[in-house]
């Protein structure tokens, strides 16, 4: 863990914590709570002595000068003490970050739409009206940031304090609709998954993968993104693209035919009919048919709240040409769109190309696609030839996954060999 150290002088500097084997301790540290804005200093900038040429540098001379106050020598903040160029410590720090501000000796929650310095003309201050219309509440990562932490204060752009979680407790609660006990520090076992979401519903994140790695804590969930995805993965949507570009763009009139195809329909239509196989010779279009109804389905399935999940297998690429590559591709991106699936992935990690990722994988993929909250999910899998590493483990999967339920249907694409067709 990275901390920055406040010298005598007032300058900061990145601190390894814990430094050694002798020393295990990491001692206590005060963390900052803030929207992302322009020019925020990011870990390059500290090492490289630009820091103090960026904006974003008062929030962090604020946060220093707040700890000094309160008697720390250590303080934190998410956009310089984590090395997003280390893939290792990026994950651990999504893992970790939770227990950061959990185990933080204060929490300095900095609004920087709030000023004290306006007054109404008696000379009383308007801030407290403002901290509804603060993009703090509506932001992803901060619904951790504010439960996680025993002590939260709250600081207007100026520095100046505004109270902390207890004494603005009425507000925060009506703003965000998070019960009292749990900003109270009530055991989050205590609130059931549902009501957990609730908290989530209405705050944003820049990246949609942003707004399930801020759900982990909320959930007690450790994901092993090193093992559930490699160090060099391949998200479905762009291979999508890549495949797209590969072959000169998507034509409308070379894949629009096939929903006015009666098997087509058929599958879309009757509840009872949820395998659909596309098959043909080599070079006849099936990824782009693929591609196309990817398009034409993602937008009435996202309106409506549903899910959508894909994956391209290719067989000269070996991150993409085997089965379990096929679930890792399709969970990711069904806890995209549905965050509340995180519940189901495994809390320990496991080896990521042996047959125990294939057993932890299928397994996670059947509890989400049988959970009962699960909207409406369509899965797509193309090439099913191409998949050159546990391919019949693959098709077993795909046939048990269709007798699931009403809600998950599934559209596959293959060559037209008898061994798939007989599975």
């Amino acid at each position: 863990m990275w901390l920055l150290e406040r010298d005598p002088t007032g300058e900061f500097r990145l601190t390894k914590h814990p430094p050694n084997d002798e020393i295990p301790e990491i001692p206590p540290y005060a963390i900052l709570s803030h929207t992302w804005g322009d020019e925020e200093v990011l870990f390059g900038d500290l090492a490289g002595g630009t820091a103090k040429n960026k904006a974003g540098y008062a929030k962090i001379q604020f946060c220093g000068e707040q700890a000094e106050r309160d008697g720390l020598r250590y303080f934190w903040v998410d956009t310089c003490c984590i090395d997003k160029s280390d893939a290792g410590e990026l994950q651990h720090a999504l893992n970790s970050m939770f227990q950061w501000y959990r185990n933080a000796a204060k929490c300095y929650v900095y609004l920087a739409e709030v000023s004290t310095r306006k007054r109404d003309a008696d000379g009383s201050s308007k801030w407290d009206l403002n901290l509804r219309g603060c993009r703090w509440f509506t932001r992803g990562w901060t619904l951790q940031e504010l439960i996680a932490p025993a002590i939260v204060e709250f600081f207007s752009k100026e520095g100046g304090r505004l109270g902390d979680k207890k004494s603005l407790e009425k507000e925060i609660h009506n703003i965000t609709g998070i019960p009292r006990r749990a900003l109270q520090g009530s055991p989050l076992s205590d609130f059931s998954v549902t009501e957990r979401m609730k908290w989530i519903e209405k705050r944003n994140t820049k990246y949609e993968e942003d707004k399930v790695y801020s759900l982990f804590g909320i959930f007690d969930v450790h994901m092993p993104l090193a093992k559930l995805w490699p160090a060099d993965p391949r998200d479905p949507r762009d291979e999508k693209k890549r495949i797209e570009l590969a072959k000169g763009g998507l034509l409308a009139d070379a894949y629009r035919w096939v929903f006015d195809n009666p098997d087509f329909k058929r599958w879309r239509q009757l509840a009872e009919s949820r395998l659909l196989w596309i098959k043909g010779d080599p070079g006849k279009g099936k990824t782009m048919l693929l591609c196309g109804i990817i398009n034409e389905l993602e937008r009435p399935i996202t309106i409506n709240g549903g899910n959508l999940a894909y994956f391209f297998c290719q067989a000269a690429d070996s991150r993409i040409n085997n089965a379990t590559s096929v679930l890792r591709g399709l969970i990711y991106l069904l806890v995209q769109r549905q965050p509340r699936l995180l519940s189901h992935l495994p809390e320990n990690t496991y080896p990521s190309d042996d047959a125990m990722a294939w057993i932890v994988l299928s397994k996670t993929l059947i509890e989400m696609l049988e959970d009962p909250n699960l909207k409406v999910t369509y899965l797509v899998i193309d090439a099913l030839d191409e998949c050159m590493i546990d391919q019949q483990k693959l098709l077993s999967l795909i046939v048990q996954i269709s007798s699931i339920s009403a809600s998950v249907k599934c559209i596959v694409s293959s060559r037209n060999w008898l061994q798939i067709e007989e599975q």
